[in-house]
């Protein structure tokens, strides 16, 4: 096949966590060992695929030209009737020439997403997002993880890893299947998921160590994962007992992300890879498909950062078990004594689109200062319409004073509310997340992060937050 492959990469992890075992404490059922990925109150599976993709394009190699293509896949989408990928793209500041296309409705759109992406010769962004949920007490609570992955895949350039082989097999097979507006998927008893997924698994695994010329011994690390977990188990069992290396499959710490998992698992393998390294991504939904890659001299270089290792180290302390339902919208809780906040108008959304979604201040000409919001008049030297918009979004900042408010709307009050001066000039009033608010102090350093505020009348307001810039020892 002609050269593809992967010019740069990079995941997302949700600072918060679940402790399995606070499940069973509250409801003396389910839960397990070990903890899941949670995303916050104001993720979604949008703001979940524009924070991996931020780091995918922040790896890309100087000179590396810029994606003509996204591709957003998840199976859990914020609009049905609408595209995702486009918000995606407007939060992302990409040129409208940028092609945005969803592939959703299940687990395996994931990996397709990625396979249409190394066909083509031109450089592409995939966005891989998944939350994962299920009733309370459920296996699919317990056993699944929020997280989103995103590559920049092209067929030429200074690629981190070679596409050295690419094969699939389907199946139709109602092992687990969600309604639109059902709250959770069902399955049959999983042994038949097992009986059937194993026999596709293995086919594409053939196919594709024939198309590499390689037997699982020469794998350097075989990343497997499905939506059957015995399946996934039992292909992976095999392939050590032939010799293969097994990667983690981050069920301890993370959980099954979804559409975002095998994505996932190839960024914490590519992670750790030493030039050379031949990776196997086997993934079981619907059938299975099989990527082999080999990582190249370029992707020590090249690595994002934070890694998956450092961002699994990074996460918060264990949310109360009620919190997470509450967040999941499952425990319809006491709402403060505020009005509910009205949906955002369309018209202003769009021409607005600039500040709200790629957070674009407006620096004067004529005197330097930067504006936030945009405005047309400089309020330094009163200079008419000599703007110029100066995206944001990458640039930290300090927080200069805060406030703790207990009364305004938020599923996780109290909200805080900072003052941040940014580097080179800026000032904004804006809210924190991902902070523990007895922890907030003048002077800490924040960086913006893309959240829903919140989600009125069917609508979703998304803008941008601040959040603690993780330092190695965790949270600034």
């Amino acid at each position: 096949m002609a050269q593809r492959g992967i010019l740069a990469y990079g995941a997302y992890l949700p600072f918060h966590r679940l402790d399995r075992k606070s499940i069973s404490a509250t409801l003396g059922q389910g839960g397990g060992k070990g903890t899941r990925t949670v995303a916050s109150y104001d993720e979604d599976t949008t703001s979940l695929g524009v924070e991996a993709a931020r780091r995918a394009l922040r790896a890309l190699p100087a000179g590396a030209p810029p994606p003509t293509a996204l591709y957003f896949a998840t199976g859990d989408p914020a609009y049905l009737e609408k595209s995702n990928a486009a918000t995606v793209h407007a939060a992302l500041g990409l040129d409208p020439s940028v092609v945005a296309y969803d592939f959703g409705g299940g687990v395996r759109s994931g990996v397709g997403a990625l396979r249409a992406a190394l066909e083509r010769a031109e450089p592409t962004l995939v966005v891989l997002s998944d939350v994962r949920t299920g009733l309370p007490g459920g296996v699919d609570e317990a056993a699944g993880g929020d997280a989103a992955v995103a590559f920049v895949t092209a067929g030429a350039g200074p690629l981190v890893a070679e596409l050295v082989a690419a094969a699939g097999a389907t199946t139709e097979l109602l092992d687990r299947w969600r309604l639109p507006g059902e709250p959770a998927a069902r399955q049959w008893e999983e042994r038949f998921g097992e009986a059937i997924l194993v026999e596709p698994a293995q086919a594409a695994l053939g196919d594709a160590l024939k198309q590499a010329g390689i037997q699982p011994d020469g794998l350097s690390a075989a990343a497997v994962s499905g939506t059957s977990p015995r399946a996934a188990r039992k292909v992976a069992g095999a392939l050590a007992g032939a010799g293969a290396t097994l990667a983690d499959d981050l069920s301890g710490t993370v959980g099954f992300t979804g559409a975002a998992h095998a994505g996932l698992l190839l960024a914490s393998a590519l992670d750790t890879a030493d030039a050379g390294a031949v990776i196997l991504s086997l993934s079981l939904a619907d059938g299975a498909d099989a990527l082999v890659l080999r990582a190249t001299d370029a992707l020590a270089a090249a690595r994002p950062q934070p890694s998956v290792a450092d961002q699994i180290a990074a996460g918060g302390a264990p949310l109360p078990y009620p919190t997470f339902l509450t967040w999941r919208g499952l425990l319809r809780r006491e709402p403060p004594r505020r009005p509910d906040p009205v949906r955002p108008t369309a018209p202003a959304s769009h021409r607005g689109e600039a500040w709200k979604y790629a957070f674009s201040a407006s620096r004067c000409q004529a005197c330097g200062r930067r504006h936030l919001p945009p405005q047309r008049v400089c309020l330094e030297c009163h200079a008419v319409d000599q703007m110029e918009l100066e995206r944001l979004a990458d640039v930290p900042g300090t927080i200069v004073t805060f406030t703790l408010d207990r009364l305004a709307f938020s599923l996780n009050p109290p909200v805080v509310a900072a003052v941040v001066d940014f580097d080179g000039g800026g000032r904004f009033q804006c809210e924190l997340t991902d902070v523990d608010p007895s922890t907030v102090a003048i002077g800490q350093r924040v960086e913006m992060t893309f959240r829903r505020l919140f989600t009125a009348q069917g609508v979703h307001n998304y803008f941008w937050k601040a959040k603690p810039i993780a330092t190695e020892g965790g949270r600034a």
